[in-house]
């Protein structure tokens, strides 16, 4: 995760650009309609980056924890405004939720799912599941592959991982892994985990929600 947390770090000053892409903006609006009602309670944010998200999981929450392992990403975030729930920032690995404190009812991924090995769902799924437990909610956000407008895929890998390769504005290149999966893929992958998957897709997006068994 080296060459992730490295390109997220020096890309925090100019992430939020991608959301302002004119032809996503219909979805953009009704995934924020979609987190409205999925959002309640209080809520675990894993890898919430800058805080566009977590913006608007604290409209409809009744508290959110936002985790991130780069303190770049998360100082643009604590300049946000938010509310009205409260927003804690904690820095936190995805793959060590238990060193973050709290009680959740549910968990939100933003733009973490795609960035996981295929060899790493299982111990990441696992640790979601322990820390959580049974009965919690956990939605999950990501992108759809594109062509035309998403970054084209560099790589795959025997295992199936897919990789982009990423230009920030001065210049310097990421080669970092970018999955695209199904929806039932989706549901393969967190079957020994969760249950009665939801799944919505849009244009340039896919939302699921999942219950821990």
């Amino acid at each position: 995760m080296t060459q992730l947390s490295d390109y997220y770090r020096d890309r925090a000053a100019e992430y939020d650009a991608v959301y302002a892409k004119p032809e996503r903006q219909e979805d953009l609006a009704t995934l924020r309609g979609l987190l409205a009602r999925l959002a309640s309670g209080r809520v675990l944010e894993i890898a919430a980056g800058t805080g566009y998200w977590t913006q608007v999981l604290s409209a409809s929450a009744t508290a959110v924890t936002a985790t991130d392992i780069s303190p770049e990403t998360l100082e643009v975030a604590r300049g946000r405004r938010y509310g009205p729930a409260p927003v804690t920032f904690r820095l936190a690995d995805a793959y060590a939720l238990q060193d973050v404190p709290g009680q959740f009812d549910t968990a939100f991924l933003g733009f973490f799912w795609s960035h996981v090995l295929r060899a790493d769902l299982p111990r990441f799924l696992r640790g979601l599941h322990a820390r959580l437990g049974a009965g919690t909610t956990v939605t999950v956000l990501d992108n759809r592959y594109v062509p035309g407008s998403s970054t084209p895929v560099s790589r795959t890998t025997p295992e199936g991982d897919t990789y982009q390769l990423r230009t920030l504005s001065d210049g310097r290149s990421y080669e970092i892994v970018k999955n695209f999966p199904c929806r039932s893929e989706f549901t393969a992958d967190v079957a020994a985990v969760g249950a009665n998957v939801e799944w919505t897709q849009l244009r340039y997006f896919w939302l699921a929600a999942f219950r821990l068994r």
